[in-house]
């Protein structure tokens, strides 16, 4: 079910520099009337390493809510409280964003959701949260008619109900006593205990001033929600937000839609996946050529002239899969980084990245333009092979290496003149490949006597690739971010431009290939 972005709710602050404090006669609960009374909220914080807050979906959101509206139990929120008076919430940031996300009717969709995203908000984000409002009012009712109420002639029984409860119930507080080392590493425990961090996320959070994972925050976001980089000056800030949207824009525009009713989808998947974090920080190391290891030992970035370079090389990345600019391949997403079925594979996305990045280095980027329509057909009729790979090497990124191996080696055989069917056939002779086999097997998944969203997706899928549009240079499907018009007869020849003597190519065919 899809994720609500509440990350707007509750705002972001660096609590580093703040001293001690001890909760002695601090409040020990919290009521609606907190959120209310303007004495609470506009205080309320979140440490700058806090997780997104964007890990719920509606029917958890419209659970809370109604928890809260009958009194049951409901987990301690866990605060902690600097010298300047600011609250940080160390734990229970979605508990106290869904509860807050009712009363301000705001679900990633409304007054300060729009002013945190500077009004710039993804189709994706404004669709889930309008199905979201859906939810909440048809279980549990909207906040301002419940509290209007007991105002009201012939209310609803119902409601006047839920007013009073309202009025009764709150919730518990404890407070973390000490300076800020100690509040920070009260969030690390706590949140690796009940409701696990992702390790990549986990990964960003205690490296979150280093320049890849500032590029990575900087991407998802498209510039914009929460400026991790705001220490830098007003210029670096600018270039980074800048270069941000731009690959931002590369990776996720056109929103994803399924079933599909296009070939017209992102390079990235859905926006607000589990995997998009993790996608991104990936694909920020491979593009500025780093290790695990070279990324672990990276400084933090003071300035963000390191930020900005690591966006650049990303951004020339980016370009090269999949956009109008002169270098860029225009790789179809569908071909590269989805299945039959629509769903978006975050291993081929890492696999595709390291060989293109390959092409590059090797100077092999003609040799795979020569027989590019092959290889397509390749990946889009023996992708089971890469799958097999997959589980020998039991992971995504374990399997990159072999993965590339195996690209190049298809790629020679194509140059040598060989068939799809018959690169396979010699393929799975291969000593090194011994393990691959050509009986695909499928998953046993249960059949419906309706159509699933995958199935139509597929089916969609299978009937658009027979009359997609190809590059009239080298055959290989293009995606409407990757359209050039090619002059038939080149201009240096004398050819004019007439539509009889255009035809649409990929950039790279068209301004580097062709030449």
């Amino acid at each position: 079910m899809a994720k609500v972005n509440l990350d707007a709710i509750i705002p972001r602050e660096d609590f580093e520099v703040s001293g001690n404090q001890n909760s002695t006669n601090l409040f020990q609960t919290i009521s609606i009337s907190t959120f209310t009374g303007g004495v609470f909220y506009p205080f309320l914080r979140k440490p700058d390493f806090q997780r997104e807050t964007n890990e719920w979906d509606s029917k958890k959101i419209a659970d809370f809510i109604e928890s809260y509206i009958n009194g049951e139990l409901i987990p301690a929120i866990i605060l902690w409280r600097n010298n300047s008076g600011l609250y940080f919430v160390i734990d229970g940031a979605h508990r106290l964003s869904a509860l807050i996300s009712w009363i301000k009717d705001d679900y990633g969709d409304a007054e300060i959701s729009r002013k945190f995203y500077n009004a710039n908000l993804n189709e994706e984000q404004l669709e889930i949260a309008a199905a979201t409002r859906k939810v909440v009012e048809k279980r549990i009712g909207r906040y301002e008619d419940i509290v209007n109420a007991p105002n009201q002639e012939n209310a609803d029984p119902d409601l006047i109900q839920k007013a009073k409860n309202l009025g009764a119930y709150t919730i518990q507080v404890q407070w973390v006593d000490g300076d800020a080392k100690k509040a920070e590493k009260s969030f690390f425990k706590i949140n690796q205990q009940a409701s696990k961090i992702d390790p990549t996320e986990l990964k960003i959070l205690q490296a979150r001033k280093k320049p890849n994972c500032i590029a990575a925050r900087a991407i998802i976001r498209g510039g914009q929600g929460h400026k991790y980089w705001s220490d830098f000056s007003a210029e670096n800030q600018s270039e980074i937000q800048k270069l941000a949207k731009e690959i931002h824009e590369v990776i996720y525009n056109p929103t994803l839609k399924t079933p599909f009713k296009t070939l017209d989808i992102p390079l990235g998947g859905k926006l607000f996946s589990a995997q998009s974090l993790p996608l991104i920080l990936e694909f920020v190391n491979k593009a500025n050529g780093l290790s695990t290891e070279s990324a672990e030992s990276l400084e933090d970035d003071k300035i963000g002239e390191q930020t900005i370079q690591f966006l650049k090389k990303c951004r020339k990345l980016a370009w090269r899969l999949n956009s109008v600019h002169p270098s860029s391949l225009g790789l179809h997403p569908i071909v590269y980084f989805y299945s039959k079925e629509g769903k978006h594979k975050p291993a081929a996305f890492y696999f595709t990245i390291d060989f293109v990045l390959q092409l590059e280095s090797k100077g092999k980027l003609n040799d795979f333009i020569d027989v590019r329509f092959k290889f397509e057909e390749f990946l889009l009729n023996y992708d089971y092979l890469i799958q097999q790979i997959t589980r020998k090497f039991r992971s995504a990124v374990n399997s990159v290496t072999p993965v590339s191996e195996l690209y190049f080696t298809v790629i020679s055989h194509f140059n040598s003149g060989k068939t799809v069917k018959e690169t396979v056939e010699d393929l799975v002779k291969l000593e090194k490949y011994q393990y691959l086999t050509l009986t695909h097997v499928e998953d046993n998944d249960q059949v419906y006597s309706n159509f699933t969203t995958e199935v139509k997706s597929e089916v969609f899928i299978r009937e658009a690739l027979k009359n997609a549009v190809k590059c009239s240079i080298c055959d290989g499907y293009i995606h409407r971010n990757s359209i050039t018009i090619d002059h038939i007869e080149r201009r240096e020849d004398g050819g004019k431009g007439t539509s009889e003597n255009g035809q649409l190519s990929h950039p790279y065919c068209n301004t580097t290939y062709k030449h």
